[in-house]
């Protein structure tokens, strides 16, 4: 080999390392966009209710000093504070042409829960938004609820186990499968085993339920992630929520907290009823405070008129006893809704453990039958083989 040869060889190995090198390099980085991807998505509710805290705070110190909370909002937003986000500076936009408050809020519907923005509404319709702020952060801290029952099983389930579960069944129909049939037929034994047989002859409708898995996992992520502007665009997910129970424990507390702090604060009781269903943003919530609108206006007093709302009936005890306490309402309903709140935390973290053992009971399952099906035909040809 002369000297040009051994050069020419010299480069390609340089060139074939910088190669392989580089696809390296490109997998740790997609590798890491995917982890850093999973990670944005999974604290998204997270750092919705941090940025609606910051505001709520900003609004608690504007008042105490007295201060206009239009041009305090607007003063903000020129300073380029870039911690409240984009949409912060939007509503600021909004707020420059001349809008109220609640009107620039209702044109950025993103920047706030739905909740939150109807609880400021409404303490803004009964003169003291001040009032309304305890019940807004204790809205924000269901988020940190969420995040406890997602991060057990959301992103391994995912981005991980689901889909490839699909790739595994797949790759062995292809590839495995083929090359023990081969095997056999050559040797002159029976095709494998039945579990193997079973597996070849159901491949499509167990992968068909895997993809179905897969796809209802995908859809809870999305449901989660999306937060209120998906159950926006599909309504069904009201009633689906109303019929969680830890879901509707939470709507029973923001509903009953700010039913308090309006009656409390002297609205009319029809007007308070309304007002506080709207804070839960539900339609069936909505609709069912509706009902008992209609009959307090029938003489139907109010303990018994929210039966309509508890079909539990704990409610209507409460409330009952809350008219007869000194110290107003909301004093009087606080360890209720403390109560709730536990009992909400206590179900939801429930479900996640029951969701996430069943998922990984099931990912198990799946990789059981995929093992023996293609360990077992080896164990029966060495048995065959042996034999002879």
């Amino acid at each position: 080999m002369d000297d040009n040869d051994s050069l020419w060889l010299v480069i390609r190995v340089i060139l074939v390392g910088s190669f392989r090198l580089l696809l390296l390099l490109l997998e740790l980085r997609i590798g890491i966009a995917l982890l850093q991807l999973a990670h944005c998505l999974l604290t998204l509710p997270l750092r919705r209710a941090e940025r609606a805290r910051m505001f709520l705070d900003l609004l608690e110190t504007t008042m105490k000093q007295g201060r206009p909370l239009e041009e305090t909002l607007i003063s903000l937003a020129h300073s380029r504070d870039e911690s409240m986000g984009l949409k912060f500076h939007v509503l600021a936009a909004w707020l420059e042409t001349g809008l109220s408050l609640e009107e620039a809020l209702a044109r950025v519907p993103g920047f706030l829960p739905p909740q939150v923005t109807t609880m400021l509404n409404a303490g803004k319709q009964m003169g003291n938004v001040a009032k309304v702020l305890p019940a807004c952060r204790q809205l924000l801290k269901d988020s940190i609820s969420q995040i406890r029952g997602a991060q057990s099983y959301l992103v391994i389930m995912t981005f991980v186990i689901a889909p490839l579960g699909c790739f595994v069944m797949e790759l062995m129909m292809v590839f495995v499968v083929p090359k023990f049939k081969d095997v056999f037929a050559g040797l002159g034994l029976s095709s494998g085993t039945a579990l193997m047989g079973f597996v070849a002859a159901n491949s499509s409708k167990i992968m068909l339920v895997q993809a179905v898995v897969m796809l209802l996992v995908w859809l809870a992520a999305l449901i989660y992630v999306g937060g209120p502007r998906v159950t926006a665009w599909f309504p069904i997910l009201e009633r689906l929520h109303y019929r969680l129970p830890w879901r509707r424990r939470r709507m029973q507390r923001d509903f009953s907290t700010m039913l308090a702090v309006l009656l409390d604060a002297g609205v009319p009781e029809a007007a308070a009823l309304t007002l506080a269903a709207d804070c839960t943003a539900n339609s069936v919530f909505r609709r069912r405070a509706a009902r008992a609108v209609e009959s307090l206006r029938q003489g139907m007093k109010l303990p018994d008129a929210v039966q309509l709302l508890d079909d539990a009936g704990e409610f209507r005890w409460r409330l009952r006893n809350a008219v007869a306490a000194p110290g107003g309402f909301f004093r009087a309903l606080a360890g209720w809704h403390e109560s709730l709140d536990a009992r909400a935390f206590q179900q939801e973290q429930a479900a996640a453990h029951v969701i996430t053992t069943a998922l990984v009971g099931w990912a198990g399952l799946f990789v059981a039958v995929i093992a023996i099906a293609a360990f077992a035909p080896l164990a029966s040809m060495i048995n065959n083989l042996a034999l002879w």
